[in-house]
């Protein structure tokens, strides 16, 4: 074992600024070469020119650090202990230079003061803006720095510095690179940056220690393979799976993820004697797993974690306090890894020659090659300390276990199924009962897995997921696009024996989850905690039942009992998959319920299940049918082009007839077609990332396309203004009749009534509708995936959307106020083309002919998946769409009868008659 003294030391010696700084960091510039001189030159000379040659390979990677942590840097960094440091240091490029052994160098770092929190989707690290922000991925502040410098191979220092707004320089100018292959004892890299600036500066900030495991690929495994002298066995009994069926073995299992497992403590841990990082502090609940780097297919170096149980970060939280640094190695025999762990010792916050040491842990993993209904975890293992009771850190044996990432992804598992005979005696009468005509699921599809709404005898709603662990001797191993596919001991295949392949009844095993909210109740308690329920049974696919028999552990909130936790298996779940040619929208329903007695402790009311998802092949038909929608809604918008550019041809050949047509009915087409357009401006130049686009996964193709159509949309409101424009500059003009703006008020005065009672009542029946609406999450609908969502609430439409409904409902019957202008100025005109009125209107007749077509044909209603005929852009129901298309093609007839008959051919004849204006001829000067 080394000594402090003596342990390799990397330091680096640092000055770097932040971006905003305006001076360059090329080595080849002036202001880089005179800063440097003056800094850093008594630790590594500049060289005398720059040399010509490319990149070098190799170097790079000695240098660079991912896993690190750092102290320090008060007024810049909190000093928290809910947060964790994180440092990270990567060389971009290296050159030769003209001296001999010095390299030029440019890299960037980061530290990073992590708060521990969850990631959220889409967000990366180039969207937090540097200085004290709190981001929503858990970053509270970082700095990240672009170095320029130079390092001499033969010495072994390294000198970087960058200039700005903040200046720092690095205490410590010693660097010492080992002259030999590094190894577990001398892995470490450490070194101090300090500021610059004065003490009174803004951009102060107390010197910085850094501590980091060194990514050399000069790294030695001495440890790996020696822990089996010392029993790496360690109880973890049962058949481990093979790994040597992959190309790189266990490295390609254990690299490039971090994985968390559950901790296992027993009875005997009550004297606090368990604790894997020592001391009698509270018990860690999880280990965090990282493999840093695997060689010779077996050979891994691990980084292992003890976080708080608050961490649920994704990157690994390298504190020297909590974070063991291993070396393992794969037993192809055994099928198990067996690993050595050595702690970080003499730690302190001013990481003053921090070094690996008290190499007596011990750990041990295995992947089991066979699951069960009691035994559902894909990783198990155990971590021990070697040390003899009541030594300084020693500990007793803790169990952990868990499903990795990797672990989804390995071929050979195998269910054991014990407890189907108790399922045929419980659920005889629906395994013997024969279909009635109906085709269901088949037991291997990916339609066997679905999201889930719970709900229990108080009315409260839990959501979950449901997906099948096995179907007969298939195992789902993970998931493709939110489906499952199947994984055996060989290749995929789509069956499993011939005898399955044909048999009605198929034994399955599902992976039941529930995430209740705070205060659900579940059973005798209230469940704060997700809900995990393995079961297994039989799936008959001629009527779609599943009938199993469900355990769930009972979790201790004591950590010493953990190990010794109940599992109640008392437990029915019966679910009814609805047929895949189900009309009319069928839901999926069942229950899980509890076979105890009620004065049982663990007994629990029966909880209701039922699901929004939806079969592939419904999937399909929806996808098909939304691109369909798609190119209606771009045939409707390029048929109103049209039909306002007929009207335009009709007015350039009449242009007496401008003046006879109604500006209030422009003024509601118009409107019509610019109120969505400004309610949805920002998709002419900006994605639109709207709930429809998001749960539909399209990938972009309808925020483009939506694009195209509010594009053509503009096209026909552009049109339509034009229109109006030239209608109100003759009215202008002198041989305009004097009549026409009075009639033209008079209609306005019988119809903007109607309009503001109308508005009136969408806004009276939206709160109704808003006061009352139920919450509940829509599935999700794409090509590969068709689930609950897990980011998306159902939302009730807004008032604006039902304003925007309400503006549809005018446009429909755009023509009334041309009927009342005829009808008041008993107008003689043809003001409208045939092709103008007829074609606006079939225009807007189709949707709802289509909205009836699809509601009497399609067997899944699903509200978000509208495009054409959107129920949140028009009125659409059976009424809506007998009533609005009535009303449309009555307004159309009138109109025809006025241009053939006369205006008010349509009143009674006692109403016909009534004054008019007459036209007076103009008497010039020469008839004087």
């Amino acid at each position: 074992m080394g000594t402090p003294s003596s342990n390799p030391l990397f330091i680096f010696f640092l000055f770097f600024f932040l971006f905003y700084s305006s001076v360059s960091l090329n080595p080849s510039d002036l202001a880089f070469e005179s800063t440097y001189a003056r800094l850093c030159n008594h630790h590594v000379p500049a060289p005398a020119s720059r040399s010509d040659e490319g990149t070098v390979p190799g170097i790079a990677d000695e240098l660079r650090f991912q896993s690190g942590y750092f102290a320090g840097g008060d007024h810049f960094f909190n000093r928290s202990v809910t947060t964790k440091n994180h440092a990270s240091f990567r060389v971009t490029s290296v050159r030769r230079s003209a001296s001999d052994g010095v390299f030029e160098l440019r890299g960037r770092m980061l530290l990073q003061q992590r708060r521990g929190a969850t990631p959220a989707p889409g967000r990366s690290l180039r969207q937090v803006y540097p200085g004290r922000r709190v981001s929503h991925w858990g970053v509270l502040q970082w700095m990240r720095v672009s170095l320029s410098g130079f390092w001499s191979q033969s010495s072994g220092n390294l000198c970087m510095f960058g200039i700005g707004s903040s200046h720092v320089k690095m205490r410590n100018a010693n660097v010492v690179l080992p002259a030999s292959d590094l190894s577990l004892l001398d892995c470490l890299i450490s070194g101090t940056l300090e500021s610059f600036d004065d003490k009174n500066n803004l951009q102060y900030f107390e010197p910085i220690s850094i501590l980091a495991l060194s990514q050399s690929s000069n790294y030695k495994f001495t440890m790996a393979g020696n822990e089996k002298d010392n029993g790496c066995g360690g109880g973890s009994d049962g058949e481990g799976l093979s790994l040597g069926n992959f190309s790189q073995g266990a490295c390609t299992t254990f690299l490039g993820h971090t994985d968390r497992f559950e901790l296992e403590y027993g009875s005997h841990c009550g004297n606090g004697s368990c604790n894997p990082v020592g001391g009698n502090g509270e018990l860690p609940n999880f280990m965090l797993f990282h493999a840093t780097r695997c060689v010779e297919r077996q050979k891994v170096q691990i980084l292992v974690g003890f976080p708080d149980s608050g961490y649920q970060d994704a990157v690994f939280p390298f504190h020297p306090n909590t974070t063991l640094v291993s070396e393992g190695m794969w037993d192809e025999k055994e099928n198990r890894l067996c690993a050595v762990a050595c702690r970080i010792l003499n730690f302190t916050e001013s990481l003053v020659n921090p070094y690996v040491g008290d190499c007596k842990t011990r750990l041990s993993l295995r992947f089991p090659a066979v699951l069960s209904l009691r035994n559902r975890s894909t990783v198990l293992g155990q971590i021990w300390s070697d040390k003899v009771v009541g030594e300084s850190g020693y500990f007793s044996k803790v169990g952990f276990q868990g499903s990795s990432r990797v672990s989804k992804s390995l071929q050979g598992f195998l269910y054991k199924y014990a407890d189907t005979e108790r399922v045929r005696k419980s659920c005889a009468e629906k395994m013997n009962a024969k279909g009635k005509g109906n085709t269901y699921p088949d037991g291997y599809s990916s339609d066997m897995a679905f999201s889930m709404l719970v709900t229990n005898s108080r009315g409260q709603v839990a959501q979950g997921y449901s997906s099948p662990l096995s179907v007969c001797d298939q195992i789902y191993s993970g998931q493709s696009y939110g489906a499952p596919f199947v994984l055996t001991t060989g290749k995929p295949k789509a069956h499993a024996t011939q005898s399955d392949k044909y048999s009605n009844l198929l034994n399955v095993s599902y992976t039941i989850s529930l995430n209740p909210p705070p205060d659900f109740k579940f059973g005798r308690g209230v469940s704060s905690t997700k809900v995990k329920i393995g079961a297994e049974g039989i799936y008959n696919r001629n009527t779609g039942v599943l009938c199993m028999i469900g355990c769930q552990h009972l979790r201790s909130t004591d950590k010493i009992l953990i190990k010794n936790e109940t599992l109640d298996c008392e437990i029915m779940v019966n679910v009814q998959f609805p047929p895949l040619n189900a009309k009319g929208g069928e839901s999926l329903t069942g229950t899980i319920e509890s076979t105890r007695q009620k004065s049982d402790p663990y007994y629990f009311d029966p909880l209701q299940l039922s699901s929004y998802s939806i079969y592939r092949n419904q999937a399909d038909a929806s996808i098909w049918r939304m691109d369909f929608e798609l190119i209606m809604v771009l045939v409707s918008n390029t048929l109103a082009c049209v039909f306002v550019g007929l009207q335009l041809l009709h007015v350039k050949k009449h242009p007496d007839v401008l003046p006879y047509i109604s500006v209030v009915m422009l003024a509601v087409i118009t409107l019509g077609h610019m109120i969505p357009l400004i309610l949805n401006f920002e998709a002419l130049f900006m994605a639109n990332h709207s709930v429809q686009n998001t749960f539909l996964g399209s990938g972009g193709w309808l925020e483009v396309n939506e694009v195209v159509v509010r594009m053509v949309t503009m096209v026909a409101f552009l049109l339509e203004l034009r229109l109006v424009q030239l209608t109100w500059s003759s009215r202008q003009g002198e041989g305009s009749h004097p009549g026409l703006w009075d009639s033209e008020k008079k209609a306005l005065y019988i119809t903007l009534p109607l309009y503001i009672g109308g508005g009136l009542t969408a806004w009276l029946v939206h709160i109704s509708k808003t006061s009352h609406q139920k919450r509940f999450r829509p599935f999700r609908l794409s090509r590969h995936k068709f689930s609950l969502p897990r980011e998306h609430f159902y939302r009730p439409p807004s008032l604006w959307e039902d304003f925007k409904s309400y503006a549809g409902l005018l446009l429909d019957g755009f023509l009334l106020p041309q009927i009342l202008l005829n009808i008041i100025f008993n107008s003689e005109t043809k003001a409208l083309a045939s092709s103008f009125y007829v074609g606006t209107t079939i225009v807007r007749i189709l949707p709802h002919a289509y909205d009836l077509y699809r509601a009497h044909s399609s067997a899944w209603y699903l509200d978000l998946s509208y495009i054409y005929a959107n129920h949140r852009m028009d009125f659409y129901s059976t009424a809506w769409d007998i009533i609005i298309p009535s009303g449309g093609i009555l307004f159309a007839l009138l109109v025809y009868f006025q241009q053939r008959f006369g205006s008010r051919c349509i009143l009674p004849k006692r109403f016909r008659e009534s004054t008019a204006y007459e036209k007076v001829p103009v008497i010039g000067n020469d008839d004087l």
